[in-house]
């Protein structure tokens, strides 16, 4: 089940896996409910494939057996000892260049990094927040550790699409992230997606730190990071719900800026998009 996105300070736009559940169907004219509200003429779909999806296409192997055939998420099953080719490799584990290395960045509020999420040391951490009431309220993770645990393997085990993070503010965890391909996500049949689109999902953790403009300076620097780190990725997305007035102006503080309203299965969303071309403006 999609989480909805955290609180006012607990900025996020999350969708679990991240994103699954079926699609609304389009309107009788084809468009997705909320298009005709974007005031961006630019945003039109962009049908190339992504160079990924061509590499996987390619390593297709005509004489494949049963065994390929059962296997789930987009994962091919294998011989355990056989490597998979460099290129099917290379297409599942750098969907996203490489977060674990994209390294700090020096903030308003001091260095921060993202520490891709490793389940044995940080579930306790993360199932705290996700307990919260505040945070609870939209991502819809609260529970026992198992709820917590089921949400990050879930991504974890699939082809680096999604990759969870823990946010290092001066050397202490403070916030959750989820960095995702959003042109290869379920998001992706509600708006039109660009090839390399690069999705965030934010829960500030502490309550001590909400409320002080943390959740607008660490996206505006998390959004940086991803442009910078992904020479392909034009843009960045985020869809918070829409009800969560002070989180849509977190990102709009942040320099991204309000396209579309979304319809998604678990929530009416306001499509956020920070630019590469208009990094330097906003």
């Amino acid at each position: 089940m999609s989480p909805a996105d955290a609180t006012a300070d607990a900025v996020s736009a999350p969708v679990p896996d991240v994103g699954t559940g079926a699609c609304p169907a389009p309107g009788e004219d084809g468009t997705v409910r909320g298009a005709d509200r974007s005031t961006d003429h630019e945003d039109t779909l962009d049908l190339r494939l992504p160079d990924e999806l061509l590499a996987l296409f390619e390593t297709e192997r005509p004489d494949a057996d049963a065994t390929d055939a059962g296997a789930g998420h987009g994962q091919r099953s294998r011989d355990d000892s056989t490597e998979p080719p460099a290129s099917l490799s290379q297409a599942r584990y750098d969907l996203l260049d490489g977060v674990a290395d994209w390294g700090p960045i020096t903030t308003p509020a001091g260095v921060f990094q993202l520490v891709p999420v490793r389940v044995e040391r940080d579930l306790p951490l993360v199932c705290r927040w996700m307990n919260d009431p505040a945070v609870a309220a939209f991502w819809e993770l609260a529970g026992p550790q198992k709820v917590t645990e089921d949400h990050l393997r879930s991504q974890l085990a699939d082809d680096g699409r999604s990759v969870p993070c823990l946010g290092v503010l001066e050397g202490t965890p403070m916030s959750y992230w989820e960095i995702y391909r959003a042109d290869l996500d379920p998001l992706a049949r509600h708006y039109p997606a660009r090839p390399h689109d690069t999705g965030i999902h934010l829960l500030i953790g502490a309550v001590a730190d909400r409320g002080r403009g943390l959740g607008s300076t660490l996206l505006r620097a998390v959004a940086d990071l991803a442009l910078d780190k992904r020479p392909a990725c034009a843009r960045v997305i985020a869809e918070p719900d829409l009800r969560n007035i002070p989180s849509v102006t977190a990102f709009l503080s942040a320099g991204f800026r309000f396209s579309a309203e979304v319809d998604l299965p678990a929530k009416r969303a306001a499509l956020m998009i920070r630019d590469r071309s208009l990094r330097g403006l906003l």
